[in-house]
């Protein structure tokens, strides 16, 4: 008897090898392989607006501590001209000073219609703009450094529209993990509703072009108590708590800044 087990035991043994060097439509390994079908289309095509073609781009401007205050005067100057040119594509949805985060730093949100074809006729028109091209001689001697990202928004966020003040502005950015914007976007098309009571929620976007798998929610308050208050009462919301557990491990990191409209600003 245990000669026939030993028998049946190691035929078991040469099946299961025969199997295991199979392909991979053995029934055997199919027990085992997950398959995941292939996405069918980008991710800015599934979570940006189909009714819209807006596209966006996000600049970060470090200046020097002795020229903040000029430099704003000079921007604010630029920009308004821009803004009220029909003959530009573009406008200016916020702009922004950081209060807290990184210090004498301007944020500032472009809103082009039309998407790349209204950036690509934006930019030749301001090459070839005399006045333009001597305000950025100037204003390049205000600044340590300079970066920018181009952004599509969010499907399931508010629409990005000017505001009376005062208010205060965070901009919450997320690092995410290559391959985790679907997933991210599925869990806050169902968690926004939760932020949206207070008329705190500004606008959501992610990265086309500059850094990658990133994504930036805006958020309005009255100042920082209101914000503190605001946040806590989400946790008090059946669901919310869901949304944080199941995103948190997508994120590689994350920052806050606080932010203090200029002047100009559509958002105030």
């Amino acid at each position: 008897r245990f000669k026939s087990f030993y028998l049946l035991s190691d035929s078991v043994r040469q099946l299961f090898m025969r199997f295991s060097e199979s392909s991979d439509k053995g029934w055997f390994r199919s027990l085992f392989v997950h398959k995941v079908d292939a996405r069918k289309d980008a991710h800015s095509n599934l979570l940006s607006k189909k009714e819209t073609s807006n596209l966006y781009k996000i600049q970060f401007h470090n200046i020097k501590p002795e020229c903040l205050e000029a430099y704003n005067s000079l921007e604010a100057e630029v920009q308004k001209r821009l803004h009220q040119d029909q003959d530009y594509p573009c406008e200016v949805v916020g702009s922004w000073n950081t209060w807290y985060g990184e210090q004498d730093q301007s944020v500032h949100l472009w809103r082009y219609t039309g998407g790349y074809p209204a950036l690509t006729e934006c930019l030749q028109k301001l090459n070839n703009n005399k006045e333009y091209l001597e305000f950025r001689k100037e204003r390049a001697k205000m600044l340590i450094s300079r970066r920018n990202q181009l952004l599509l928004e969010f499907s399931f966020w508010n629409e990005p529209l000017p505001r009376p003040g005062p208010n205060i502005y965070e901009m919450r950015t997320y690092y995410l993990k290559p391959g985790t914007m679907i997933e991210w976007g599925n869990h806050w098309a169902r968690a926004i509703k939760y932020r949206q009571e207070n008329n705190e929620a500004v606008g959501g976007f992610f990265s086309q072009i500059g850094d990658l798998y990133v994504v930036h929610h805006l958020w309005a308050y009255e100042n920082l108590q209101t914000r503190e208050e605001t946040r806590n009462s989400a946790w008090q919301k059946e669901g919310w708590d869901a949304n944080v557990y199941y995103t948190v491990p997508l994120i590689r990191s994350m920052e806050s800044r606080i932010m203090i409209p200029t002047k100009i600003s559509p958002l105030q």
